[in-house]
């Protein structure tokens, strides 16, 4: 397999981790070749997308198609995504075929085409998002325990205070300070009664389409015991130059927090400051990173900043 092919993001991701993900990376050809005679693998094909896992097209012994995902030993790949696989049994996410620990590897079911690859219209596929998470938020929740909705907050609150200072405070103070209150706020007001399973990075790259024709199932959990406002909050995030194309991202993202409130009965206000804190931490992360689109989200943040 020529690993030349390997998603950018996954090596800038690996490059980050200096030492470590050097060896990763260049452990990853012994690592398919020992995990393709255990599982009688074959048809390798690397795809596109991830950000930190290598996911590879594979056919199982029966032709069946499947995905091999390996996770660098940092990631988390068999902690809470294990467990949330396990316990939806493929209800909602792709079907957990088998697991390596030694690996850091899962083999899964092969879904079909990425939502965000379908050619449509940023409300269409929100509204596809939606859909696909009520299901997601009727599995149960596993055992073993998910971070929950508090420390997800408290979590996202200090990355954003440590990694602005890091970059040299590429933010407004405004912005930094209304993202303390946002955290603060959602830390505070986290109620296990009305916690569910969440996805926790919901975006339409991690919705892939049923090949039973079904709708959509989702890959790649982070997996939370949280408000379902959460996830929606990652859908909010999304799309930031359409926002800024409107002329007016504080009222087009009003618009269309509106719009997943109505989708989903939720509320609107618990939505708008999750997506508030996953806009300024994304851009952050992406900033650090220098992938994706974060001057456009920092231009939202700032835009949302003055509400």
């Amino acid at each position: 397999m020529d690993l030349s092919r390997l998603p950018e993001a996954v090596r800038r991701r690996a490059w980050a981790e200096g030492e470590r993900g050097r060896e990763w990376l260049a452990a990853l050809p012994q690592i398919l070749e020992r995990l393709a005679s255990l599982w009688r693998l074959g048809g390798f094909e690397i795809l596109d997308g991830g950000s930190e896992a290598l996911a590879v097209a594979v056919a199982l012994p029966d032709a069946r198609p499947a995905v091999l995902k390996i996770a660098p030993p940092w990631a988390d790949l068999l902690g809470a995504e294990r467990r949330v696989l396990e316990a939806a049994g493929g209800s909602g996410f792709a079907e957990l075929y088998a697991v390596d620990g030694a690996a850091h590897a899962l083999l899964l079911e092969r879904l079909g085409t990425r939502l965000d690859l379908l050619g449509w219209t940023p409300e269409a596929q929100m509204d596809a998002l939606c859909g696909a998470l009520m299901a997601v938020w009727r599995a149960p929740v596993p055992a073993g325990g998910l971070m929950d909705g508090e420390e997800k907050a408290r979590r996202l609150g200090q990355f954003i205070k440590e990694t602005a200072q890091v970059l040299g405070a590429p933010l407004s103070a405004p912005v930094l300070a209304r993202a303390r209150e946002y955290a603060a706020d959602r830390a505070k007001t986290h109620d296990p009664s009305r916690a569910v399973l969440a996805h926790g990075d919901a975006h339409a790259a991690n919705a892939l389409q049923a090949r039973d024709g079904g709708g959509f199932k989702f890959i790649d959990p982070d997996g939370l015991f949280i408000e379902p406002a959460y996830d929606l909050g990652v859908i909010m995030r999304e799309w930031p130059g359409v926002l800024l194309e409107e002329g007016d991202p504080l009222a087009a993202g009003r618009a269309r927090c509106a719009q997943l409130a109505a989708r989903t009965g939720v509320d609107a206000e618990a939505i708008w400051r999750w997506g508030y804190l996953e806009t300024v931490s994304t851009g952050l992360l992406c900033c650090k990173l220098d992938v994706f689109d974060w001057r456009e989200m920092f231009q939202v943040a700032e835009a949302w900043a003055v509400d």
